[in-house]
């Protein structure tokens, strides 16, 4: 019993360590040429200073860079945890064949000529896919780059780029090898460490989510940094995301944001979709921080390697200049940071403290001449107070104070890891002694960068992932007595009739079904029943033309608003059965509401993803000022209410100049109503509510229009 007791507790295998921690490493495809794939392989592993047995396999050599090689992996006398391929496409599937009677766990395709270069090669891909499945291999690959593990007990460089990276703790994925080894080289450049490197190029098994949850599992992995060009199962990739980013902030770029590819949609909501948008939204509902700009994703991930995150968005400024105090100033506040009053006691402190000429508030400056014990006593006191968060550098290295000691303050105070420090370090790095103070707060963790708005945009950054990972969404709301049976039974007619559109009686039913409020209306089959209904309704009036020909009504004249009396009906419906003529044409009356504002809200579709809920202004100009925003279904309250907050127009919703402020929470209601219809109906592909009528105390669908499968 005792002796069970001292076994020491074994780790958990996970399906991907053959991949990122293999003990012993094949080369199928290794060669005595410099400049190949094969060769550079081996002798990155070499130099990088790999743990693991190398077992080169060549049937025509006896060493390769002075390791023994072998013919085939069968003359291996030992176990492989992972092969490297490089060899011609078509020999690939028996490769695989043989490592899986190997033993094999996982292997590298380094090769190219499979999915990417057309219908051959995708047969080539599937047949070797399949091998794989049947002994258990994970693929990598192919056509890719391959990975790298910087941890002392590995050092496996399994890839054939040039950046040897120290160990560190920021972890990198790309879709492109080509990025991916630039982000890898650029926190090369900034002297930050790496842990590890992925980069699967076309991704036939082991997919960008299966790395991203690898390294959120990883305990020595603080942060990941993704680069992407698309999302190939969005689904899939928002589960893991959600997941990951709730231990540890995905710092992501997404490539293409500007490309003009989709067609436009026959509705408002396809057309204002941009191509980008699904990402974006993913980005965001997932918790996922995104960047346009890959230098600020590598200056950002600097902080994120060593600090922790701010509890709140209250920053406390500590300077010796002030000018770039300044520029800080504006950038943390751009960022959604604030500047909080010092408490007394706060003040109390550092007037006995700091120099005469010091200035003591928010920011605090120590001056030119503060030394060591002026910065510890700032730090000191912002680490205390109740009211600040983190805390924001200017360092600039004064010929006349001894900046070592300014240095080994800062990160005495930095290594408490109770607040995040940034440091905007100015100095000069010609000079050897001030490349001794930068070593000094490169070596004790503290993010130091040469502008203050750099710096400052990497503070904004650690509490936009403070204030994602802690924000709950909710759960999407259920509504009592809604009637699906109804909605149901319109749309499978629809389906049976073949028609796209469903008509606008069957738009109104359903809206009405779910708990929309639309203005009073009826389907009039002829100019007499049209008359009818208008009476029944009561003036004013509107009056569309209804044919499924028609999409855009207002553009031909097929809308006429506010007709006040059984004359201005009659006279309008004649010019309608003018131009339209009668053949399948009916009329729509509805109860006309005047004032109030013109809102949008709608549903496109995006492959793999799902329905996109859109809200805005709406009207006519709707697709001129696109002042609208997007979330994935299903939308919660919260999410509902984020949209109405997020439009350019938002403050016009409150009511300016007197105006009454719209009922927000009955808007934030149709969002929401909006999202569970969808979410019953899969087949509905897009859907209008253009515009509704917001005023104070009511909120009611003026016109709407789904389509369906």
């Amino acid at each position: 019993m005792e002796a069970e007791l001292m076994e020491p507790v074994k780790k958990a295998v996970h399906e991907l360590d053959a991949l990122f921690k293999p003990r012993s490493i094949a080369i199928i495809g290794a060669s005595q040429k410099e400049l190949s794939i094969g060769n550079v392989i081996i002798k990155n592993l070499v130099h990088y200073g790999y743990t693991g047995a190398l077992y080169p396999i060549n049937p025509k050599m006896d060493e390769i860079r002075g390791i023994k090689a072998y013919p085939t992996i069968f003359e291996v006398p030992d176990e492989i945890d992972l092969a490297h391929v490089i060899i011609p496409a078509k020999f690939v599937p028996q490769t695989i064949e043989d490592c899986g009677k190997k033993g094999i766990k996982a292997v590298i395709i380094n090769s190219a000529g499979f999915s990417e270069m057309g219908e051959e090669g995708v047969a080539l891909q599937n047949e070797f896919l399949s091998i794989a499945k049947k002994y258990g291999i994970r693929i990598f690959g192919p056509n890719c780059q391959g990975i790298i593990n910087s941890d002392p007990e590995y050092k496996a460089y399994c890839d054939f780029t040039f950046t040897f990276p120290k160990p560190g703790k920021i972890s990198i994925v790309a879709l492109s090898g080509g990025v991916g080894a630039f982000i890898m080289q650029s926190l090369f450049d900034l002297d930050i460490g790496m842990r590890m490197y992925a980069s699967n190029g076309n991704a036939s098994d082991v997919s960008i989510p299966d790395v991203i949850k690898y390294y959120g599992d990883d305990e020595e992995t603080k942060a990941i940094i993704l680069y992407t060009e698309g999302l190939s199962n969005p689904l899939e990739f928002m589960e893991v995301a959600k997941s990951v980013t709730k231990k540890k902030p995905i710092l992501a770029m997404k490539a293409g944001r500007t490309e003009e590819g989709a067609k436009a949609a026959a509705s408002h909501t396809g057309s204002l979709a941009g191509v980008d948008i699904s990402t974006e939204l993913i980005f965001e509902k997932t918790g996922i921080l995104a960047f346009n700009n890959e230098e600020e994703l590598c200056q950002v991930a600097m902080a994120f390697a060593t600090q922790p995150f701010p509890k709140g968005n209250r920053v406390g400024v500590i300077t010796n200049t002030g000018g770039p105090a300044v520029i800080a100033t504006d950038e943390l506040i751009n960022s959604g940071l604030r500047l909080p009053a010092l408490s007394e006691k706060a003040k109390s402190i550092l007037q006995t403290t700091m120099l005469p000429e010091a200035t003591i508030g928010n920011p605090i400056d120590v001056v030119a001449t503060g030394g060591g014990a002026h910065f510890r006593s700032a730090m000191d006191v912002l680490m205390e107070e109740d009211e600040i968060d983190s805390i924001y550098i200017n360092f600039v290295t004064a010929p006349f104070t001894d900046t070592d000691e300014v240095a080994r303050n800062i990160v005495e105070v930095s290594q408490l890891k109770k607040k995040p420090v940034v440091c905007n370090f100015m100095t000069n790095m010609s000079l050897e002694r001030f490349q001794e103070t930068a070593r000094i707060l490169k070596d004790g963790g503290v993010p130091c960068y040469s502008f203050p708005t750099t710096a400052a945009k990497a503070l904004g950054a650690l509490y936009r992932y403070s204030k994602t990972r802690s924000r709950n969404i909710g759960e999407p709301k259920d509504f009592p007595g809604i009637d699906k049976k109804k909605a149901d039974v319109i749309i499978r007619q629809a389906q049976k009739e073949g028609k796209s559109y469903l008509a606008a009686d069957g738009v109104y039913e359903i809206l009405t079904a779910y708990g929309i409020p639309v203005a009073d209306w009826w389907l009039a089959n002829d100019i007499f029943e049209a008359e009818s209904a208008a009476e029944n309704i009561g003036y004013p009036v509107v009056i569309k033309v209804e044919s499924s020909a028609i999409v855009h009504k207002s553009d031909i004249g097929g809308v006429a608003i506010n007709l006040k009396n059984a004359a201005e009906v009659t006279e309008t419906l004649e010019k309608m059965k003018l131009k339209f003529g009668t053949r399948n044409v009916k009329y729509l009356v509805q109860k006309f509401l005047p004032g109030g504002k013109e809102l949008i809200a709608g549903v496109s579709t995006k492959a793999g993803l799902g329905h996109l809920i859109m809200f805005g202004l709406g009207g006519i100009y709707v697709e001129v000022l696109k002042d609208v925003v997007f979330k994935i279904a299903p939308v919660t309250e919260l999410e509902a209410g984020e949209m109405l907050s997020s439009i350019k127009a938002a403050k016009l919703l409150d009511g300016v100049r007197g105006e009454k402020a719209i009922n927000k929470e009955m808007v934030i209601d149709i969002i929401q109503r909006v999202s569970k219809l969808v979410t019953d109906f899969p087949m509905i592909t897009e859907m209008d509510m253009n515009p509704i009528i917001a005023i104070h105390d009511k909120v009611y669908v003026v016109d709407a229009r789904i389509k369906i499968d």
